[in-house]
């Protein structure tokens, strides 16, 4: 065979393989949750998918975008609260891609800057805050710093759905002072609770003595009822004082009694 005929053979093959693989990269398959910023000689050309896209080589080039839910954990981080306590808070954040022109075009790396726009938002955001705030009102926080990342991130085409402060770490110290503070509370309470039941039992008792001095034969009933609850007890020695002065209604009743049939026949 000649050689110049297998060198043009040979010539001839390399270049349809070559036309074939370049026509096989112009097809490129994008899924459901992805979008494709197509460049056109590097100026913006247009943002196509999902599915099948031609994309021309050499002359366009692809950046895919993934536009699904990112889940970013945010790195504890130190804050002092306005009260000047150090705690440690760490974070979640949910975002994503709304926008494909612009979380290509507008931002080298939107997950990083994701990042750390979140990390100095938590520090900001929390240091305006007491501890207590930052223990009691966490669903407050957590708007308010998902508030503001969502402004932020708004030129880059991302949408911040949700804030989830996860952790807050306080030191050995704090933790004591936190638990003195919280078993004063509950003093401070029981204190209250049993003043104002002994204010409710005063009333009560002085409503209960003003009945029984309207009729002197109801503190002798019950004088017996107490007598009888201490039997009850099964002692063997009662010693109970009994008033005379309590006797004196009942004494009195007896004498303005008339004297009856049977008294009158035996005198």
């Amino acid at each position: 065979m000649d050689p110049i005929l297998h060198n043009s053979a040979m010539f001839s093959l390399a270049v349809v393989f070559l036309v074939v693989a370049l026509l096989l990269s112009a097809f490129r398959i994008l899924r459901e949750y992805e979008r494709g910023v197509i460049f056109l000689l590097g100026r913006f050309y247009k943002v196509k998918g999902p599915g099948l896209i031609i994309v021309i080589p050499i002359i366009q080039q692809m950046v895919r975008v993934d536009l699904r839910t990112v889940v970013m954990d945010v790195p504890t981080q130190d804050v002092i609260s306005r009260d000047n306590v150090s705690v440690k808070v760490n974070a979640v954040i949910y975002f994503r891609v709304i926008d494909a022109q612009k979380a290509i075009i507008n931002v080298e790396d939107y997950l990083q800057a994701t990042s750390q726009l979140a990390q100095t938002t938590l520090r900001s955001v929390l240091g305006q805050h007491e501890l207590d705030e930052m223990l009691a009102n966490r669903e407050m926080l957590n708007t308010d710093i998902q508030s503001i990342l969502d402004t932020r991130t708004d030129g880059w085409g991302i949408k911040v759905s949700n804030v989830e402060i996860k952790h807050v770490d306080l030191n050995e110290t704090m933790v004591r002072a936190i638990a003195r503070q919280a078993e004063a509370e509950r003093t401070r309470r029981a204190k209250v609770i049993h003043a104002s039941g002994e204010m409710e039992a005063s009333t009560k008792l002085v409503e209960a003595a003003s009945k029984l001095a309207l009729e002197p034969n109801a503190i002798l009933l019950r004088y017996l009822q107490t007598l009888t609850e201490i039997a009850g007890e099964k002692n063997s020695t009662i010693l109970f004082p009994l008033p005379m002065d309590l006797l004196n209604g009942v004494l009195s009743k007896v004498k303005d009694e008339p004297p009856k049939d049977s008294d009158k026949q035996s005198e």
